[in-house]
């Protein structure tokens, strides 16, 4: 059976600030490896070729890949302005046997080497509260309903796969939907949702291990210790100057949604801190 594999690039991670504004998160080099060039890679050994990135946050970082890696580079010009719907309608008629990915995730093993003839989402479990996007499942693994958060549950997490069949109906849905505006503004996961019944999927569990997503720089630094010293970050190294200390004193970094492109607060050590346009005071 020939797959072929769509990875989301094009958002601008506005949550892994400041380290989102110097490179796409896709990006980050994690345990000496390109994020999203460890996903091609195993994508690769697995038999998948055929590969298509989905840019448009930092786009011209993402060219190299073309040439390195021989994958498709496809430009979402509406990433700023819409949501990861946007991306999906610019390869939908590549859906087939295909993976869908997030240029974000970190495998520790690789997820894409089993052949499989039906659809499913990853899921990973979470004790206790979440905010995530919650799966409840028949005694086949069949996925009945979506709900937005949930306890002691398992939830949408990493990489999905669609069967042909699965893409057919998919892609006409999404189609029909997308001349609505209210659906470029939403995930494409939601249009699955609202359409579950025609749309079946199975869930595929994980270990916690086995599928690694970083939130935040200190999520990052819990997994790649190297972080905790050297973020790879000139802004992170301008304020650790101007604030004359060292890089690890600095964390809990969070975006502060104005106007302003660069504003955001953090922490050095007990002390809480505003950045604003290169400017930083104490709270």
């Amino acid at each position: 059976m020939s797959r072929n594999a769509i990875i989301l690039a094009a958002g601008t991670s506005s949550r892994f600030i400041p380290l989102s504004y110097e490179r796409p998160k896709g990006l980050l080099e994690v345990h000496g490896e390109i994020l999203i060039e460890r996903q091609i890679r195993q994508l690769r050994e697995a038999g998948v070729s055929d590969i298509y990135v989905v840019v448009g946050y930092h786009a011209e970082m993402f060219a190299y890949l073309e040439s390195k890696y021989g994958v498709h580079i496809v430009y979402n010009e509406d990433y700023a302005k819409y949501n990861n719907t946007s991306s999906m309608i610019r390869v939908i008629d590549v859906l087939s046997n295909s993976f869908i990915c997030s240029s974000d995730n970190y495998f520790p093993n690789n997820v894409f080497e089993t052949e499989t003839s039906y659809s499913y989402y990853a899921a990973k479990y979470a004790d206790g509260e979440t905010n995530e996007y919650c799966l409840i499942t028949d005694s086949d693994d069949n996925i009945l309903k979506v709900t937005i958060g949930g306890k002691n549950a398992w939830y949408m997490i990493g990489h999905v796969f669609f069967n042909v069949e699965y893409s057919s109906t998919f892609r006409a849905l999404l189609k029909k939907e997308y001349e609505k505006e209210e659906t470029r503004h939403r995930y494409w996961e939601d249009v699955y949702i609202e359409n579950i019944s025609t749309l079946p999927m199975k869930i595929r569990r994980y270990q916690d291990d086995d599928i690694q997503e970083f939130d935040s720089l200190d999520e990052l630094r819990t997994f790649d210790r190297s972080y905790i010293s050297n973020t790879r970050s000139n802004v992170v190294k301008e304020i650790a100057n101007t604030l004359d200390c060292n890089e690890e004193q600095l964390h809990a970094f969070k975006p502060i949604k104005d106007h302003h492109e660069h504003h955001f607060s953090f922490m050095k050590g007990d002390a809480l801190y505003e950045y604003i346009e290169k400017n930083i005071k104490k709270i």
